[in-house]
């Protein structure tokens, strides 16, 4: 049995209800997207009282589904005015699932605007709220101490906590779930949502799953089956089983650097001269010298294991990783080449709450503005840390690039939907200028990872300077992305997907042996084109149009160094994406 758990922040009162027969087949992404279409008005104020905030785990969460416990988080974004899912590894998947729980929907607002809240989920099902004023403007790992002081020492629990950006309502502010070991370092970082958590007064969530067993599936020896399959691929693959267990996720900074697309100094060029100092082979060789954590997965499950803890001088934990997207953003396109500071300002990030790639974006539309200097690790550390303050200067700031660009005259500001683009420059990748284009998500290189075929030449090859068959590329990855979202798989696993057949063929048959109902690969597809219907369909709603679905005018008329290329994928092919909608919305009976 999977049910609904309700929170009104308004009365305090938890309920329980099975989840509707017509979402028995969601979870995770698609999910959260049916729920906040179907009960949050499009035109809604995103931090009032009609707004909800959903959170709930891919349907394979809590399985032995390798790299399926990831967490999917939705509402109405603050920062892009649409719809949002923001999606996180760490264990408060695993154990939401464990305890029969599809989605926790969080709405309304307490009567206090003062007031901070705990929802605590105990493993014997029990469920409370409690006042939690003491814990009030804490940082993120101040308030993991706070909270492992109140819980049995024997206990197996996560958290999901919110940051003092997120209670200070700021739109760049994301909510943070705790890794194995406790660390608050895994983020539903984009969109703002850590604002709309605090716009409900909470201030945590605890879950409980100690002696808890992993969730039965209808077919046991036919999901293990599957599982052994898609497991092995997952390992044997260059990319998973090699490449990123090795040097992690930022093993890509050489290869974006080499291929002219990696984002500098405000996406003024497509290479940093000094990229071989926050690169992952260096990354790496600083974390084996300090004795840091150089593979491990970021949720029980993983068999990847990209994730790593690095350490200070001193061999002290600092932060996770970090992951390639917060190094570029706070490194290359701040001009910053030092790995210890990169690391410093994504410690201060995690500690405030706010998302990486945002902070990274917003930097380097500040550093352009003149008021502070590209380089200057001292002074973007600084402007994070009056973000965590709340100063006037913090809370222009911990509303992103956008606000920061508008409010110091900044000529070229990369936002999409008005979130900050992450770290690909669509210019000399233009698959990925269509995937930010028209992501219902605003900029988002998650949500259609083209840099697969447009780079890696997995899953085929498209010439990433060329404008045929991007619209096309973008689409299905799009699609795809969205079943896996849906699922709670990692994005990482598209990789033996995209070039193992076996890989993909072993997904509809995990989905079978542990729902008990046939699956296949179309029926997988469809799930992706239900999600990304109902969050287009909502987007329409909020006041969406084509125009949304453009790049800023720059990527168009100013040509990047070292390729002179500019984004060239027409208006028509953009407006092509998203073709299979209305046929979708009429099938699901929402047109």
């Amino acid at each position: 049995m999977r049910d609904i758990v309700r929170l009104d922040m308004a009365t305090g009162q938890v309920t329980r209800e099975p989840l509707p027969e017509k979402w028995a087949r969601y979870g995770g992404r698609a999910l959260t997207s049916a729920i906040v279409f179907s009960e949050v008005p499009a035109d809604t104020d995103p931090l009032g009282p009609g707004n909800k905030l959903v959170f709930a785990p891919g349907l394979l969460a809590g399985t032995p589904a390798p790299n399926g416990g990831r967490l999917s988080v939705g509402a109405k974004s603050p920062l892009t005015g649409g719809i949002k899912e923001s999606n996180s590894g760490g264990q408060a998947a695993n154990a939401l699932a464990k305890l029969g729980i599809a989605a926790l929907i969080v709405e309304g607002k307490p009567a206090d605007p003062g007031a901070r809240w705990a929802l605590v989920l105990e493993a014997d099902g029990s469920i409370r709220l409690e006042r939690a004023d003491e814990w009030a403007g804490l940082e993120n790992y101040a308030l993991a101490d706070a909270v492992k002081a109140t819980r049995p020492a024997d206990d197996r629990y996560a958290t999901i906590t919110n940051g003092p950006a997120g209670e200070m309502l700021m739109k760049s502010a994301g909510i943070a779930v705790s890794d194995p070991h406790g660390y608050p370092n895994r983020f539903a970082g984009r969109g703002g949502l850590g604002a709309v958590m605090g716009s409900k007064g909470l201030k945590a969530i605890i879950v409980s799953d100690k002696g808890l067993k992993m969730v039965e599936s209808a077919d046991k020896q036919a999901m293990m089956a599957a599982v052994r399959t898609f497991a092995n691929a997952l390992t044997t693959h260059a990319v998973s089983g090699t490449a990123l267990p090795t040097y992690g996720t930022n093993v890509l900074a050489n290869i974006i650097n080499e291929a002219g697309g990696y984002p500098t100094r405000n996406f003024s060029e497509g290479r940093f001269e000094g990229v071989e100092g926050i690169s992952g082979e260096t990354m790496r060789e600083i974390t084996v010298q300090r004795g840091g954590n150089v593979k491990h997965g970021c949720h029980t499950g993983c068999v990847i294991q990209c994730s790593r803890y690095y350490m200070d001088k001193d061999g002290h934990y600092k932060t996770k990783g970090p992951e390639y997207e917060s190094v570029w953003s706070l490194g290359a396109d701040c001009g910053i080449g030092d790995m210890d500071a990169v690391a410093e300002l994504d410690r201060k990030c995690g500690e405030v709450g706010i998302d990486t790639i945002e902070a990274g974006v917003m930097l380097g539309v500040y550093m352009d503005s003149g008021e502070i200097a590209f380089g200057d690790a001292r002074a973007a550390l600084d402007a994070l840390d009056q973000i965590g303050r709340g100063t006037e200067l913090g809370r222009i700031l911990g509303d992103g690039a956008e606000a920061t660009g508008i409010a110091f005259g900044v000529k070229n500001i990369p936002v999409v939907k008005h979130q900050g683009l992450p770290a690909y420059d669509p210019r000399p990748i233009q698959g990925i200028g269509v995937t930010y284009a028209t992501s219902t998500m605003g900029a988002d290189h998650t949500a259609g990872y083209t840099i697969t075929s447009n780079v890696l030449a997995v899953g085929g090859t498209v010439d990433p300077f060329g404008t045929e068959g991007q619209a096309a590329l973008s689409q299905g990855l799009q699609i795809a992305t969205a079943m896996l979202d849906t699922l709670g798989f990692c994005i990482f696993v598209a990789f033996p997907v995209l070039d193992i057949p076996e890989a993909f063929g072993a997904i509809p048959e995990m989905v079978a042996a542990h729902t008990g109902q046939a699956s296949d690969v179309d029926a997988l597809m469809d799930l992706g084109k239900e999600t990304l219907t109902y969050e287009r369909l909502f987007n329409e709603r909020a006041g969406f149009t084509p125009a949304d679905d453009r790049l800023p005018k720059f990527f168009y008329e100013e040509p990047l160094s070292p390729h002179g290329a500019v984004f060239s994928v027409s208006d028509a092919d953009l407006d092509s994406v998203h073709a299979f909608v209305p046929e979708t919305a009429q099938r699901l009976g929402i047109a």
